[in-house]
């Protein structure tokens, strides 16, 4: 298997568009409260906008030319202020592998490439969130080395009228 990772381009888009679809398709799934069925979840202008956002870094994984990965992500600043130190993360907001091709170490390889770009960037930590019960991504992102940092929780509040 010959990968290679590159800079996401314009002309992604449509090869892109099926990885994203099965993303959102998976947090629909998951958490049908909170997201909507939809069959373009990252529309074109949006996905543009991003390639231009000097902040924001995609990434694709490729097999010849057959675009079969992609990690999607966002450098964050927080200034210093008496509550909080000054830091720079580098957000992963989504990795993608294609169906037909997981299992087969293109995420490890996609994850490593943001772990050496975040370095690069000198940031401070790379962070992302997963849903708890993606129990296989929470593996997948120990198994690279990451740790829970801290646990988001909620109450729905239509369930306290029950």
């Amino acid at each position: 298997m010959d990968l290679s990772i590159r800079n996401a381009k314009l002309n992604d888009y449509e090869s892109l568009l099926t990885l994203f679809k099965q993303v959102h398709e998976f947090h629909v799934s998951a958490r049908p409260d909170l997201y909507i069925e939809n069959a373009t979840p990252v529309e074109q202008g949006f996905f543009e906008s991003q390639l231009m956002d000097s902040h924001q870094h995609i990434f694709v994984a490729s097999i010849e030319d057959d675009l079969v990965g992609v990690i999607v992500t966002k450098e964050e600043e927080t200034m210093e202020n008496s509550f909080v130190k000054a830091r720079k993360v580098l957000l992963i907001n989504s990795l993608c592998v294609d169906e037909k091709h997981r299992k087969k170490g293109i995420g490890k390889a996609l994850t490593a490439y943001v772990f050496d770009f975040g370095s690069r960037l000198k940031v401070d930590s790379i962070e992302l969130g997963v849903t708890e019960s993606n129990s296989s991504a929470i593996e997948f992102y120990r198994s690279m080395g990451m740790k829970t940092r801290s646990r988001k929780m909620e109450i729905a509040l239509d369930s306290l009228s029950d």
